[in-house]
């Protein structure tokens, strides 16, 4: 029974892989291009080199991903660095194909406005589950991600805060370039996209983090080593006793993002596929590698 769940997750995680970076390329080549709509990220600069000086945009966002993922390699290991390549190679790779198909015109009239607002729309609906299914994968798309998680890394400030700012930065150099209206519908698209990403991977709710109790008979160190080494987040251990065997059980307590959820519950199946597992809400997640305790306490 073991080996068959193993398998479907790894079947289940080529599948995720598979159509995931297609979503977020449709997307990308189908609405948010041919409306001038920015979104974040390397998705963002692509569109805007499009439009100053006629690069496709898929190119574009490959030749912004790649020093990114190098710097993510040596900060996080050659693993994060493949994975990271295999999504934003995907995606690119989507992009340039379904643009060139279709010249980067899109699906819709443009003379009419309304279609760019459903453009920010079904753009940022798609483009949201199509991120979110490639890191359910395992995998990320890159650009701002990498940025972000290497800052967070070094500075004690929460990711989220971090992509926020350099999204906001290409949203705003596609104002400037692009025009005022583009900016704005890009600002729609991007928290639909958000949204979408978090419903994606986590099915439902939308906190920040979640809570994850590990109770094991033999297997916390083991555990724990790979949360260090992969993860990169810490975590508690405790020791109790069963009420129901009078055992002696270890149990570790794990706090991690929303979008590492997946990747740690593979550890755990790895290393002990008999431990008994649940996963809770983090309404609020405070110290190193979150929001800072300090920015926490000032609040009024």
């Amino acid at each position: 029974m073991d080996k068959k769940i193993r398998l479907f997750s790894r079947a289940s995680d080529f599948i995720f892989l598979a159509i995931g970076p297609l979503i977020a390329g449709i997307a990308a080549a189908l609405f948010y291009t041919p409306a001038r709509i920015t979104g974040g990220g390397a998705t963002g600069i692509g569109t805007i080199f499009f439009y100053l000086f006629g690069f496709d945009q898929g190119i574009v966002m490959m030749c912004v991903n790649v020093p990114l993922i190098l710097i993510g390699m040596k900060v996080f290991g050659w693993r994060y660095g493949i994975k990271t390549l295999i999504g934003s190679t995907l995606l690119s790779f989507w992009t340039t194909l379904i643009g060139h198909m279709t010249g980067y015109q899109g699906i819709l009239d443009y003379s009419e406005p309304i279609n760019v607002l459903l453009s920010a729309i079904y753009g940022g609906v798609l483009m949201g589950v199509g991120i979110g299914l490639t890191m359910k994968s395992g995998c990320n798309t890159g650009g701002t991600d990498i940025v972000a998680q290497v800052i967070a890394h070094y500075f004690p400030i929460s990711v989220g805060s971090i992509e926020f700012i350099f999204n906001a930065c290409v949203v705003c150099g596609g104002g400037l370039f692009l025009g005022l209206q583009p900016m704005m519908f890009a600002i729609i698209a991007m928290y639909l996209s958000s949204q979408l990403v978090n419903y994606v991977v986590m099915n439902f709710g939308t906190k920040l983090a979640k809570s994850v109790y590990i109770f094991t008979e033999e297997h916390v160190p083991e555990i724990a080593r790979r949360v260090i080494a992969e993860l990169h987040h810490g975590g508690t251990a405790f020791h109790g006793t069963g009420i129901y065997t009078s055992k002696a059980r270890s149990m570790l307590l794990v706090v991690v993002p929303n979008h590492q959820i997946n990747y740690l519950l593979k550890i755990i199946h790895d290393e002990d596929p008999k431990a008994f597992v649940f996963v809770t809400e983090a309404y609020e997640v405070l110290g190193r590698g979150f929001v800072p305790l300090k920015k926490a306490a000032e609040k009024d």
